[in-house]
C-alpha cells in the first residue's frame, strides 16, 4: 500500500506546494490540505506505518526531517527547526519519537 491509495495525489501535491519555502512547513496545515485530517484512526495509522521508514512503530527525529520526502521523493528536507517543532507537538512523553497517536490524532481533529 503507499499513501496515494490512502490519500488523493492532487492533495497531496497541493500541501508539498503550500510548504516548498523552507520553514513553512506547519504539520496542522500540512495535514489539512493533504486530507490526513480527514481520514479515518484506521486509515491514519496505515500512514503512520508508511511514514515509519524502519517500521519500529516511532517516527524518530532522524526520520521526520525527511517526513516530506515520504509523500514525494522530490520534496525538499525539513529545516532542523521545522522537525523540532512537529516533534515536540507530536511527541506526548517527551522520548524523542512519535507514536501513531501523536502524529494521527494530534493534527486530525
Amino acid at each position: 500500500m503507499s499513501l496515494t491509495d490512502i490519500l488523493s495525489p492532487s492533495d497531496i501535491a497541493a500541501a508539498l506546494r503550500d510548504c516548498q519555502a523552507p520553514d513553512s512547513f506547519s504539520p496542522k496545515k500540512f495535514f489539512q490540505i493533504s486530507g490526513m485530517s480527514k481520514k479515518s484512526s484506521s486509515q491514519l495509522k496505515e500512514i503512520f506505518r508508511i511514514l515509519d521508514n524502519d517500521q519500529s512503530g516511532f517516527i524518530e527525529e532522524d526520520e521526520l526531517k525527511y517526513f516530506l520526502q515520504r509523500f514525494e521523493c522530490g520534496a525538499r528536507v525539513l529545516t532542523t527547526s521545522e522537525t523540532k517543532t512537529f516533534l515536540a507537538a507530536a511527541d506526548h512523553d517527551g522520548d524523542g519519537k512519535i507514536g501513531a497517536e501523536g502524529i494521527s490524532f494530534k493534527y486530525s481533529m
